[in-house]
Parts: structure tokens; C-alpha cells; sequence
């Protein structure tokens, strides 16, 4: 079961609902918001989307994010004030990890490295994920890419949703050690996606990659998630080189 699965069932099945898991669900939302931040989604001084926005991205419901949020408040993370839109105040979310390692680590290889870890790896986890993705997780999928698509213009956003997306993807291949190492690969540079998800254009042609990567996994074909992935995988490659190398040429001038 997925942890958005395992998200679901806790929120909605009624003999579940009752005070320890409410906090436990909450706790589990407000870890992956820390994540976002660690990987640096969402940065220091950046606006949180709303409660809505959250809750249609994480697909939990608005009480969860809400008290997820009061956590992070609590530890310092984010501040909360009435009448303003909340902000991120501190990138010392403590221990949380999205994958083997704590995010900021994968930053310390080449992008030439982890592209070519990606392509060796990602590609036979998303094919198994084709085999063993269940109804729930594409389910999930099918929701996340309309969110993704409501989210042009928006690249923090959209970015929450993607990460969503790719994760329920690894996830499904049935194998967690394999999943967490792809979900490390996942999160390289994200600072740098950021901006480069921000070009005109870059979210609308991603959307167009995740859908026929969906279309793939809705039919169970391995070699069409593989090779929708490959073109995925090029694309987040050429553009986050890009930003790297205009980055190092501002830097030496």
C-alpha cells in the first residue's frame, strides 16, 4: 500500500477516525511538507499555497493540512499569521528524509552523474511500477496531473504536485530500497527546477510528459512508461543544465 493510500484509508475509513490517528495522519502531512522544504521546493520566505491548494496537491483533506501546519508552526518552520498568507521561516526541519539520504546530499554529484543514474535505474523501477501499480494509486495519478495542470503559472505548485506524482509512481514498483534511491535521484538540483520549471512553457510540457506517462500506466505497458519516461528524463536533464550553466557563466562574470 502507498503512503497516499495509507493517507486515504487513515482520513476516510470512519472506524480509523478518532484522535491518535487524526494526529498521526497530520504528523505524516506535515513531514512531507518538511520534505518539501529540505529539498528546497519551498524555500525560506517563500508563501505556502493555501489549505486548498495543499490539500488538492497532497490529496488529504483541508483539517489535515491545517493541522500539519499548526506542527510546523510549532517547530518554528513556518510561521502562521491571521489576515497573511503563511511563510516558510526556517530550512532546519530537523531529520526528515525523502528518500536513503537527507535531500540536500544528492546535490553533492555532477548533473551528468545523476542523469546517467537515472536512466540506469528509473527506467526498470517505472516499468515494474507499470506491472504492479493498483487502482488507488492511479487514481491518485489521474488527480494529481488535473492538479498539475491547474497549477501553470504556479511553479511551487506545481512542483508540490510533481513530486507527488513521481513519488506514487516509484513507490508503486513494489520495491521501497529502489524507490528511495530514485526518489534521492528525483530531488537533485531542486532549487534549479524551480527555475527552470518557471520558463514559459515548462509546466504545460511537463503535464504533456506525465500524461503519457498515466496513459502508460493505465494500460500496463512497461515499454510505453519507459519510454515516455525517457523523454521525461531529457527534458528535466537539458533544462536543469541549462539553468546550471547560466548560472556558473553570472558567476564568472
Amino acid at each position: 500500500m502507498s503512503v497516499q493510500t495509507a493517507l486515504s484509508v487513515l482520513e476516510h475509513v470512519p472506524e480509523l477516525r478518532h484522535g491518535v490517528v487524526r494526529r498521526q495522519v497530520r504528523e505524516l502531512v506535515a513531514d512531507k511538507i518538511a520534505s518539501l522544504i529540505a529539498a528546497g521546493i519551498l524555500q525560506v520566505a517563500d508563501t505556502l499555497p493555501s489549505e486548498r491548494h495543499l490539500a488538492v496537491a497532497l490529496q488529504v483533506s483541508r483539517e489535515t493540512v491545517r493541522g500539519a501546519m499548526q506542527i510546523l508552526a510549532g517547530r518554528g518552520i513556518i510561521g502562521i499569521s491571521h489576515g497573511a498568507r503563511t511563510r516558510v521561516l526556517s530550512a532546519d526541519v530537523g531529520p526528515v528524509t525523502s528518500g536513503l539520504h537527507e535531500p540536500r546530499i544528492i546535490n553533492r554529484y555532477d548533473i551528468e552523474a545523476i542523469h546517467a543514474a537515472r536512466l540506469l535505474v528509473e527506467r526498470p523501477v517505472v516499468a515494474d511500477a507499470a506491472r504492479r501499480v493498483d487502482a488507488a494509486t492511479l487514481a491518485m495519478l489521474e488527480s494529481s496531473l488535473e492538479a498539475q495542470r491547474e497549477a501553470i503559472g504556479d511553479p511551487v505548485r506545481f512542483l508540490i504536485c510533481d513530486r507527488e506524482f513521481h513519488v506514487a509512481i516509484y513507490r508503486a514498483c513494489g520495491n521501497d530500497l529502489l524507490a528511495d534511491f530514485v526518489i534521492d535521484l528525483y530531488l537533485y538540483a531542486m532549487p534549479h527546477r524551480r527555475k527552470a520549471v518557471s520558463q514559459p512553457g515548462a509546466i504545460a510540457l511537463s503535464c504533456q510528459d506525465h500524461a503519457a506517462i498515466l496513459a502508460g500506466l493505465r494500460a500496463r505497458d512497461p515499454k510505453a512508461v519507459v519510454a515516455a519516461f525517457g523523454i521525461h528524463l531529457d527534458r528535466i536533464y537539458t533544462t536543469t543544465r541549462s539553468i546550471l550553466e547560466e548560472e556558473k557563466a553570472g558567476a564568472d562574470t
